[in-house]
């Protein structure tokens, strides 16, 4: 039987949500935990991803997009992500509410819909936490980039991206200051210190693996 279009796009999203910021293709069980499945049912809806042509996996391997996998997850995050621009723009909601939500209307709304939130918008190239959005072509743009984490001390850099999987860490982010395209200087790894403005600033340790600099 073949499984339902919104969990094919589920999958086939977060497989290139997990290479857009780093080299390393997922592996199956780092991919059930990115869906908060059983690795039993993340194995066999690869095979039938594989199957469908939609992905190359090599049994106890790492998992990779093929063209038209890669071509039908970069859809789904333009979706996603110019969804959550809307919301944050047009609907009043906080960039800290927005990822479930789009998760949700990213597969019922329609692509003449789609295109006019886009035009409304002015062709937004970026969502609210910082992550390209394709255009209509499928294609994005991103600067070289150093997560926060791997940045040594001295670096200075502008937010590029910050993770939208912590809510409650973006919150503190942004009653600290720190948002995308804020500029910092880093001063400490241990603990994380940075300098914003001319002041400093301690952050949680998660938020070293949350954000990203410009190189």
């Amino acid at each position: 039987m073949r499984p339902p279009a919104a969990v094919v796009e589920d999958y086939l999203k977060t497989i290139y949500s997990h290479t857009e910021w780093q080299p390393d293709d997922i592996t199956p069980s780092q991919l059930a935990t990115r869906l908060a499945l059983a690795p039993s049912t993340v194995t066999e809806m690869v095979k039938k991803l594989a199957a469908a042509g939609l992905v190359a996996h090599k049994r106890y391997g790492s998992i990779s997009l093929t063209d038209e996998g890669r071509a039908q997850a970069i859809a789904v995050v333009r979706r996603h992500r110019l969804i959550e621009t809307w919301l944050v723009t047009e609907m009043g909601y906080t960039w800290d509410a927005v990822h479930d939500e789009a998760e949700v209307l990213e597969h019922a709304i329609s692509d003449r819909l789609l295109d006019a939130i886009d035009e409304r918008l002015g062709h937004p190239s970026r969502d609210p936490h910082g992550d390209p959005i394709p255009d209509a072509a499928g294609r994005s743009a991103r600067a070289a980039f150093v997560l926060l984490a791997d940045a040594a001390a001295g670096h200075e850099g502008t937010v590029l991206r910050i993770s939208d999987r912590d809510p409650e860490l973006l919150r503190h982010l942004e009653n600290s200051g720190v948002d995308v395209g804020t500029r910092l200087r880093v001063d400490a790894q241990h603990p994380l210190t940075v300098d914003v403005a001319g002041s400093g600033l301690e952050l949680p340790d998660d938020a070293g693996a949350s954000i990203w600099l410009t190189a």
